[in-house]
């Protein structure tokens, strides 16, 4: 019987946030919206060489859109180069680790080389996104 109330209850809830949603909808969707009713502070307002053209303005998300056709090839590279530069900055704080592991190991041979195995898989993993970004970098001008 409560499994069957709160069926109910969370029914009546769901419809009525739908009903709330619908009258709200109905009532900004009778308005005309033009470029003239971008707020201050938009893209369009600050930067309209860089914003849509106003006869493209059609609702209020569109006075903040910019008009930027970047190819799906500067995207990904632009991705790749943000992943790569994130890795290679693990792989400094890792070789930085490795060093306090050293310092700190204070003679202990299995610490000593726990610091040097630290510092190698730093520098390795430095190589390697240094590498992988001079790879993609080299494939995506030349190739694409």
């Amino acid at each position: 019987m409560k499994i069957k109330n709160l069926l109910v209850a969370g029914l009546l809830a769901v419809s009525g946030m739908f009903a709330l949603a619908t009258v709200v909808n109905t009532d900004n969707a009778m308005a005309a919206f033009d470029s003239s009713q971008c707020p201050n502070g938009s893209l369009f307002k600050t930067k309209p060489a860089k914003a849509k053209p106003a006869d493209q303005i059609k609702t209020l998300a569109d006075c903040n859109l910019a008009n930027d056709d970047k190819d799906l090839m500067v995207t990904a590279t632009d991705i790749i180069n943000v992943i790569v530069g994130v890795v290679g900055v693990i792989a400094v704080f890792v070789i930085v680790l490795g060093g306090i592991f050293f310092v700190t190991s204070t003679g202990d041979a299995a610490k000593t080389k726990r610091a040097q195995h630290t510092i190698l898989y730093g520098v390795v993993g430095l190589i390697i996104a240094l590498l992988a970004y001079a790879i993609v970098n080299f494939v995506l001008k030349n190739v694409f």
